[in-house]
Formats: structure tokens, sequence, C-alpha cells
């Protein structure tokens, strides 16, 4: 059921009185750290993220670093995540695109990180919010979830879900929502045991009142 305006204000209001702080739990100390966090945790924890990458950044700190690595090297730093193998060759691919095209610098435009392997449109949106502070959306599979729970979406994939967001949520709070639908999916609306009884926003949720 479409939301009016005014659901959709509520929900926010009570969701940033809930989530103070918004921001991402993964941990890194520049933007290129940050790029190389958000491509390990497709299909991954974030926790679990931030177990490989400390001795991981300890070692190598920069894309001239990453570039010089070999595959096999990377992937002992971070067998502990999913598709480790996939992820350690785009990553080095990445790193080299970045040191021979850019000055060893992030991208500031959602064109230019999409072309970066293993840089799909959510890890785009990632870097673009919490790196740039420009203002977008990424979809992560907590997003999608809660987002289609709530009424604030109603799309069978990310794409379209990040695009319905878009249209109801005001331009400013895009960087501050995907972090608290984020917490939320994390905390309360959990994939397989929602916490229906205590979620603060359930008066104003669709598949509450379902």
């Amino acid at each position: 059921m479409k939301k009016s305006k005014k659901e959709v204000k509520k929900i926010l209001d009570i969701l940033s009185k809930t989530y103070t702080n918004p921001q991402t739990v993964l941990k890194y100390n520049n933007n290129f750290e940050l790029l190389i966090a958000v491509m390990l945790s497709a299909q991954t924890t974030d926790n679990q993220v931030n177990k490989v990458t400390p001795k991981l950044f300890e070692k190598y700190k920069t894309p001239e670093d990453f570039a010089k690595l070999e595959t096999e090297e990377l992937e002992k730093y971070i067998k502990g995540v999913g598709l480790y193998k996939t992820k350690s060759k785009n990553i080095i691919k990445t790193a080299k695109i970045l040191v021979e095209k850019y000055n060893g610098k992030i991208p500031e435009t959602r064109e230019e990180l999409i072309k970066l392997p293993g840089v799909g449109r959510k890890t785009a949106n990632v870097i673009l919010s919490v790196a740039f502070g420009k203002d977008a959306i990424a979809v992560d599979t907590h997003v999608f979830r809660v987002a289609n729970r709530i009424g604030l979406a109603n799309s069978k994939d990310e794409r379209g879900t990040e695009e319905d967001l878009m249209k109801v949520i005001p331009k400013e709070l895009w960087g501050k929502a995907h972090h608290w639908l984020i917490f939320h999916g994390r905390n309360t609306c959990k994939a397989r045991n929602p916490k229906c009884a205590e979620c603060p926003i359930k008066d104003y949720c669709d598949y509450y009142k379902k």
C-alpha cells in the first residue's frame, strides 16, 4: 500500500531517533580502504570483513601496493570472506586501474565507479555517499527487505527498490536512510524471525498489518 508523505516522514523520524549514529560499521582509514572493504562485504557480513581487513590494511596500504600483489597472496588475507577468489582478482584489477587511470585516487562519479571490476551499483552508491558525502541510496539485502516489507518500496529487485526509495525519501536524507534501514534490518526486521512486537514502526508497516 502506497505511503502518504506524512507516513513516510513519521517512519523516517522514528528511525532517526532509534538509530542516532547512522554510519557504516566497516572499519577503514581512507577512501581506498573503504572501497576494498565494501567490495569484500558482498554476500558477507560487515563483521566478517572487519575480521580480515586489519592485517590486510596493516601490510598493504595503497592502490600501488595492491596493484603489485599476486592473487594467491591476497587470497591468504581475505579467505575468511565469501567468494574470496573472485574478490581477490577484482580488487587487484581495480587497484591497477586506479593507479594507471586515476593516479591512485577513487573516482567520484557512479559511471566511473561501476566500471571498476567488482564494483556494482550498490558498492558505487556506498562510496558516493560515505566517502564523498553525495546523495545516494545503496540497496543491500537489508535495505531491500526492510523497504519492501514496510511499504516504502514495492519492487522485486534492488534497482527498482532504489528508485522507489528515491521517490519517497527526501534527497538530503538518502545517505542516512540507507543506514537506518540497514540497522533496522539487522536489529529488528530480521530476515527469518522479525521482532515485529517490539518494532517502533510497526503501526506504519505493511508486513505487520498483514
